[in-house]
């Protein structure tokens, strides 16, 4: 299927080159700019020998005792200026340090001596000749060395150690040198050498941003990391963060029928080399505020990549916004459940199959899911994950988190999406098992929740794109390089007209093209996938034979016999659609039973009077805001009257399990009676709200 590809954004140069010459005249003002790099020792020379003259006719006298303390104060003034360079010397060897504290010291003793024998004499005059032109073209030989790091076309023959070296001596570090490893056209990168026992990569860390100021590129140019095998070294890259400003277009999947156990590719670093990531043997939070990019930047280029592989299935559900962000990638699903019902559905039944699939794994003496192994991997994407853990029953939510702790070596990965992960959000058990994906979030607060540990240490910044840069994130994974996890990336934009600014239409038909070139239904999939999937049971039954596909010009591919996402017939329901499909795979069959003779259309009896068989349980009571509020507030005064003096999120709970109360409205709804005083403040360390009083609203 023929795609639009767009070439990504020329990036900005990370070191400015030299421009080319036009004119002689520009020759003449590059060549007298070297030259005068030459001319300040000779200059300082000079002043000596008009400074030892003027002080020999103004301070010289016969007077023994005058010349005395002046040759005195003079040498204590010679002593201070030459400690006072030692001191300041930003050198970046001991060598270079002594040279230069030695000059000074050099041309002070001459000041004094000329200031008493005079300047022309012939001890003074010839330790002025002699010895200043010596010390000036030694000076010279050192800005001839420094100056051969750059060739005449601009080019830094070691980039790194001159940028970098430069920076750190301005932000406290002169000890440190750097060396470059790799140079191109978008960044530089190398290896540090800290001083030995003094300094580590974290002090290294905590000053990149005074680097950065020191050598004058934009914040976020200069990213770092530990170095393995040495505590004395870092590693070290720099690049520059304004190509990731514009959106970048999708270029298209990087390796369309590869094993899922193959990289995938959701963007671009900032340096601008490709994304490159494993997604297999571990499950992932994808967190960012609303528009930043999350969903968009998040879930569609995961998917889109995902889709393309051979081996994986993917199971998505969103109760919270239905098809709007899942819905155009239809076709290329398993199964999208929209609804609370379905989302039960699906993880009850993703978790009665984990036993079987190990039991397979372990027959075939496997300890975790390979490439080849015959089970197809399944990837579970959940969109605005709380509301879909809010909907479970509390038997559910606990096979949820035993389903997250088992399906890794079951051969599958779960991507929980949300906007911030705190503890109302998220069970503490399941976030310690998620790798993190941040994109822009709203402080450092909330960034807390969505950076790792080492992401946080190393001073990553989300809070700094908020939503003004949807697509920019933080990626910290396994198979993700440690010298990667603190360098942003930007996921791929889809729908970008011809000025480079996003469509929403055209994104939401660049993908339901997309989904429909990779159909589900045409994959080889086991059968413990095939009795989660709602995919046809025919097409099921022979995936070899793949359904025609139909372009039409300027309209996306469309899939007979089976629901690509594309608008084909606008009455039809979904859900009278997996009806039929169920139909059609009974009627397929042989009858189960010849005694039941029934048909389809014909009428289902009622229960017989009496007690039904089943216990059903009470249905939620629907309530307006302002009956939400006085339950809330009679709830609190309950547990005030029983003699709580503290409540927590437990407290609470037969509010949701009989009323239309969700979790996440009252967690809300606590936070603005604690601004407003009703109840007292949340204590972080036992997670629970104060009450010094007895709540009631103002």
């Amino acid at each position: 299927m023929p795609r639009t590809t767009t070439t990504p954004p020329a990036p900005h140069a990370v070191l400015p080159a030299v421009p080319e010459s036009g004119s002689w005249e520009q020759v003449a003002t590059r060549e007298v700019s070297k030259a005068l790099l030459y001319f300040p020792p000779w200059l300082i020379g000079v002043l000596l020998f008009g400074l030892g003259t003027g002080f020999h006719y103004t301070l010289r006298s016969d007077d023994p005792q005058v010349t005395a303390w002046t040759t005195a104060l003079i040498i204590v003034c010679v002593l201070v200026l030459t400690a006072l360079t030692w001191h300041l010397s930003h050198a970046r060897s001991l060598t270079g340090r002594a040279h230069t504290t030695l000059t000074t010291l050099a041309g002070g003793l001459w000041v004094c001596a000329a200031t008493i024998h005079g300047p022309a004499t012939l001890v003074t005059g010839r330790l002025i000749l002699i010895g200043g032109v010596a010390f000036a073209l030694s000076f010279n030989i050192r800005t001839v060395i420094r100056s051969k790091q750059i060739d005449v076309g601009g080019a830094l023959a070691d980039p790194l150690g001159f940028l970098f070296g430069r920076g750190a001596d301005k932000a406290g570090m002169p000890q440190v040198q750097a060396r470059t490893i790799k140079a191109t056209a978008h960044k530089v990168t190398g290896e540090v050498q800290l001083a030995e026992g003094k300094q580590i990569a974290d002090d290294l860390q905590k000053k990149v941003p005074y680097v950065e100021s020191g050598i004058g590129l934009p914040p976020g140019s200069i990213t770092t990391a530990i170095d393995p095998d040495d505590a004395s070294k870092a590693s070290v890259t720099i690049s520059d963060p304004r190509v990731m400003k514009r959106p970048i277009a999708w270029p298209g999947p990087s390796r369309v029928g590869a094993s899922i156990a193959a990289p995938i590719r959701p963007g671009l670093w900032q340096d601008l080399d490709d994304v490159a990531y494993v997604i297999v043997g571990h499950h992932v939070q994808i967190m960012g505020k609303t528009g930043s990019g999350k969903s968009i930047g998040g879930a569609w280029n995961f998917l889109a990549e995902i889709v393309t592989r051979s081996d994986v299935a993917v199971f998505a559900i969103d109760i919270t916004k239905g098809e709007q962000t899942l819905g155009p990638l239809k076709a290329a699903l398993h199964r999208l459940e929209t609804t609370q019902e379905g989302a039960r559905d699906l993880l009850s039944g993703m978790f009665a199959k984990i036993k079987p699939r190990t039991d397979l794994l372990a027959s075939k003496g496997l300890q975790k899911w390979v490439e080849g192994c015959g089970l197809t991997y399944w990837v579970l994407w959940l969109e605005e994950f709380p509301d879909i853990y809010d909907a479970l029953t509390d038997k559910q939510q606990e096979q949820f988190l035993s389903l997250i702790k088992a399906i890794r070596s079951a051969g599958g990965t779960v991507v929980l999406s949300l906007q911030r992960s705190d503890w109302t959000q998220m069970p503490t058990i399941a976030r310690g098992q998620l790798a993190k994906m941040c994109f822009g979030v709203d402080s450092g607060a909330d960034a807390t929740f969505g950076l790792s540990e080492a992401q946080e240490d190393a001073g990553c910044r989300p809070e700094l794109w908020s939503n003004k840069q949807p697509g920019m994130a933080y990626l910290d994974a396994p198979s993700i390089p440690e010298d990667r996890i603190t360098m942003p990336m930007r996921t791929y934009a889809w729908g970008l007209n011809a000025a480079g600014e996003f469509d929403d239409e055209r994104a939401s038909e660049q993908m339901r093209a997309h989904a429909a070139a990779f159909p589900a239904i045409r994959k080889q999939i086991d059968a413990m996938t095939a009795g989660l999937s709602r995919l046809a049971a025919a097409a099921l039954a022979d995936p070899a034979t793949p359904p025609a596909l139909h372009h039409h010009p300027g309209a996306p591919a469309t899939i007979d016999g089976a629901g690509s996402g594309a608008d084909t017939d606008t009455d039809t329901d979904d859900d009278d659609e997996e009806v039929r499909d169920v139909a059609a795979e009974y009627l397929d069959t042989d009858d189960p039973d010849p005694d039941v003779t029934a048909g389809l259309d014909d009428p289902i009896e009622d229960f017989p009077e009496g007690e039904p068989p089943l216990t059903f349980a009470p249905p939620e009571r629907t309530m307006t805001p302002e009956e939400r509020g006085a339950v809330l507030m009679a709830r609190l005064h309950e547990l005030w009257d029983g003699g709580a003096r503290d409540v927590g999120t437990g407290d609470f709970k037969v509010l949701w399990e009989s009323t239309d109360i969700s979790r996440a409205w009252f967690q809300k709804q606590m936070r603005r009676l604690s601004e407003a005083g009703v109840i007292g403040a949340y204590d972080d360390d036992r997670q629970r709200y104060l009450m010094e009083h007895r709540p009631e609203l103002p």
